[in-house]
């Protein structure tokens, strides 16, 4: 069903996968995780690793999950697929449902037992590496802050280095 591919051989552009298509961000246990849907986030070179950021606010149940996990995923579903799957993963808690079998998805494990979905076309999983809580005073441009943080939620970001790279073969 999925191929391992080297990170290097990713060859969506980043920007459709995120504006566009969306992701799931999800961390736990395949038999307890959580997963909230995110569109922003980057991959990249850093520390010499293959990496993958992505951004939780404090908030979001998926939150609590991301701390206490070694390993979390984002998982790429391919336009314009389970659009209304993805729309009730960012607007629905963990805490008050169970958003994986609402969605009907099937939980599955990667590197490090870390959770992911078998209905997805791309799967990134990520060792974390590092964290950090932004910190407003590091913004130059206050803009920034009137659009994205008028309630001063500020997001957590997450540094993790690419374990596995999972693409669903054709």
């Amino acid at each position: 069903m999925f191929q391992k591919i080297c990170p290097a051989e990713i060859d969506d552009n980043l920007f459709h996968l995120l504006n566009d298509q969306w992701m799931l961000v999800t961390a736990g246990t395949p038999d307890h995780c959580n997963t909230m849907t995110a569109s922003w986030g980057g991959l990249g070179v850093l520390w010499r690793r293959d990496v993958a950021m992505c951004v939780v606010r404090p908030q979001r149940y998926t939150l609590k999950f991301m701390d206490e996990s070694d390993y979390f995923t984002l998982s790429f579903f391919g336009d314009g697929k389970y659009r209304k799957e993805l729309q009730l993963c960012g607007t629905k808690s963990g805490r008050d449902m169970d958003k994986i079998a609402a969605c009907g998805f099937t939980v599955a494990a990667g590197a490090g037992n870390a959770p992911y979905f078998q209905e997805a076309e791309l799967v990134i999983v990520c060792r974390k590496l590092y964290w950090q809580d932004l910190d407003p005073s590091h913004f130059t441009d206050p803009g920034v802050l009137d659009q994205c943080y008028p309630e001063k939620d500020y997001h957590r970001m997450y540094v993790g280095e690419i374990a596995e790279v999972l693409k669903k073969r054709d």
